[in-house]
């Protein structure tokens, strides 16, 4: 595994290391070594799985509050999405920052977005998935989400039609 850290510290891009022959080719897509290296949450304790039908859809701005913050690791395991992370820890030189990162089943790339950071992305592709490891269990009264199109972040999701839950519409602005 190859592990690339992004401009918010702690996050980082994952690349498989592709051992490739006639029939294809083997990687790992995890291993807790290689993560404790980095100083990297390894410690999954939930798995799922995001089925996105249409072109477009859009979900989030995700996370997870205290006492249960989330580290996560995710793939798009078909299709491709545009995944967006924004730094909400206050004590973080890149607190308010986001980023964007194409992920497809093509590229096989992954994010790793530590606890304190909000999540969210849309589908480049009909018929997307979108495959999490969670370093916590799901406290719904401790799951929260910031407006998509927040201007405290100005994110630049790259379809204009996009679908949106009713639940993440109804998110509100950033409140410090």
């Amino acid at each position: 595994m190859i592990f690339f850290e992004t401009k918010l510290k702690g996050a980082y891009i994952i690349k498989p290391e592709k051992i490739t022959d006639e029939r294809g080719f083997f990687a790992r897509s995890f291993c807790q070594k290689e993560f404790n290296k980095y100083s990297l949450n390894s410690n999954f304790v939930q798995c799922n799985i995001s089925y996105n039908k249409i072109k477009g859809t859009l979900r989030g701005m995700h996370y997870q509050n205290l006492p249960y913050p989330e580290a996560k690791l995710v793939r798009c395991t078909q299709g491709a999405i545009y995944d967006v992370i924004i730094d909400l820890r206050k004590n973080s030189p890149t607190f308010k920052h986001w980023i964007g990162e194409k992920l497809t089943a093509k590229n096989h790339k992954m994010i790793y977005i530590p606890e304190g950071f909000a999540h969210g992305f849309q589908t480049l592709e009909d018929d997307s998935e979108v495959f999490y490891q969670m370093s916590e269990f799901y406290y719904p009264e401790c799951a929260k989400g910031i407006k998509f199109d927040d201007p405290n972040f100005k994110i630049e999701w790259p379809i204009i039609n996009k679908i949106i839950s009713e639940r993440d519409i109804s998110y509100h602005l950033w409140d410090e």
